[in-house]
């Protein structure tokens, strides 16, 4: 039986960091109170050059690197985003080609702070029916951009992304169990009202402040707490488990309050429990791979252990996620020669991308009528042939 494992692992966080006292100053919050009642300490913000897939393809490298899988090899990319670079072309679309990933096909994801498990279990459905062998699943997201810095909501929020690399293997382990789920009854509970096909990019859309992120916080923590409770106890049924074979349990990171909630009605030990809302606030899509990182960091991931995972978003969506990790953590530092192999890759990349871009430019140059004329030409040929074969 084939299972998808992640084999590799990464993050990138933008180097500004803004602390609840700063956000005092500007955004009229209440530094204390955000930290008593969130446990959010500060938040990573992007710089006003970089965009989500800039952060993407950062955390992008750093997983490819730990898995050793040349971009070359990689057969998908899928991005989970609510704060893509454009409508289109899709964010993964860019991460491909900054990624040198010439064989991979590529789309975006959108559901919410859901979205990384979403697609985390879309792509190990790709590999687990054998169509794919190796996918790079990125979660990211650049928040600041559509948040109002004079709403008190904009505390909630920050820009990161991460990046998880899947490889099949016969070894045992991987996804164990899960559940999606979704209520659209909610969406305006947690929407981004302007840029859509609803409300295009008007004045009156600007006037109004639609291009900014809205929320009913108290709304979407109820729905929160039954999601993740509903999504982690679904999750572990379908993986013929109990909360007692878990040896991690990893929420969305959005309130710590929430967090222990949650935690108590799934019957969660407190030590079992993994926290970092505080370093970074709710970083949506990037959350979960962003925590894997940070667990793996602080030792608490480890071959045969079993985790769960929870998230809920705008969708409203949610989802749950049983994963027994198996893969052994990489030494390090790696050997040079794996280091100079990987920093080749990304030379390759830059010289691929502006390769193909020539080409693209040269075709904008090329008449269509001597482009017809050659499609026109290589259409004749067939028939030329049958033409001499009957002579």
């Amino acid at each position: 039986m084939i299972n998808a494992h992640i084999t590799g692992w990464g993050k990138y966080l933008p180097g500004k960091i803004v602390t609840n006292a700063e956000l005092a100053q500007t955004s009229g919050v209440d530094a204390e109170w955000v930290k008593t009642r969130t446990g959010i300490e500060q938040r990573h913000i992007a710089d006003p050059k970089q965009a989500s897939a800039d952060m993407a393809t950062r955390a992008a490298r750093v997983a490819l690197e730990v898995a050793d899988v040349a971009p070359s090899r990689l057969d998908l990319v899928i991005a989970a985003t609510n704060t893509p670079d454009y409508w289109f072309p899709a964010t993964a679309c860019l991460v491909q080609d900054a990624l040198g990933a010439e064989r991979a096909g590529a789309f975006d994801l959108a559901a919410g702070c859901s979205g990384f498990l979403y697609a985390l279990v879309v792509a190990e459905q790709f590999i687990r029916s054998g169509a794919y062998r190796n996918i790079l699943v990125v979660g990211v997201e650049t928040a600041s951009r559509i948040i109002d810095w004079r709403d008190p909501i904009c505390a909630y929020f920050g820009d990161g992304a991460g990046a998880i690399v899947l490889t099949a293997s016969q070894q045992p382990g991987g996804l164990l169990g899960f559940a999606l789920s979704s209520d659209g009854s909610g969406g305006d509970l947690l929407i981004l009202p302007g840029g859509g096909s609803r409300h295009g990019i008007t004045q009156e859309v600007l006037d109004q402040g639609l291009q900014y992120g809205r929320t009913d916080g108290r709304a979407v923590y109820r729905y929160g707490l039954r999601a993740m409770t509903w999504m982690g106890q679904r999750a572990l049924r379908q993986a013929r488990l109990k909360i007692e074979d878990i040896d991690l349990f990893i929420p969305h990171q959005t309130n710590q309050l929430l967090i222990q909630q949650v935690a108590e009605r799934l019957r969660v030990p407190r030590e079992k429990v993994f926290v970092n809302v505080a370093r970074y606030a709710n970083i949506s899509s990037a959350c979960i791979p962003v925590s894997l990182c940070d667990a793996i960091e602080a030792g608490r991931i480890q071959p045969g252990r079993r985790l769960l995972i929870t998230a809920f978003g705008g969708g409203l969506t949610c989802a749950g996620v049983v994963w027994q990790w198996s893969q052994a953590l990489p030494q390090r530092p790696l050997p040079f020669i794996k280091r100079l192999g990987h920093a080749l890759w990304d030379a390759q990349a830059a010289f691929r991308s502006r390769f193909f871009r020539l080409e693209h430019q040269i075709d904008t140059l090329t008449p269509v009528e001597e482009e017809e004329q050659k499609v026109n030409e290589r259409a004749r040929q067939p028939s030329a042939e049958v033409e001499r074969k009957g002579k």
